[in-house]
């Protein structure tokens, strides 16, 4: 399986949130060690839960990427 380079465009084009795996993606974990984190409280970044599925704010990938929340406009 080839792994997805994400950019700073790729992530800020995901919206509002994002799905679990997606972000696992983005953050170079995988899937299962992710969801293994976040059951115990240490995904690197902020998981909503709702119902059986999580879910994940973009600014939080972006802040843990160092990518300013706001985008610059030149």
């Amino acid at each position: 399986m080839v792994k997805k380079v994400w950019t700073e465009s790729d992530v800020r084009g995901l919206g509002v949130r994002t799905d679990f795996r997606t972000a696992c993606s983005v953050l170079g974990i995988g899937e299962v060690k992710g969801y293994e984190m976040a059951r115990q409280g240490e995904f690197p970044v902020k998981v909503l839960r709702l119902g059986r599925k999580y879910v994940v704010p973009v600014a939080g990938l972006l802040a843990a990427l160092g990518i300013d929340e706001q985008l610059t406009v030149a």
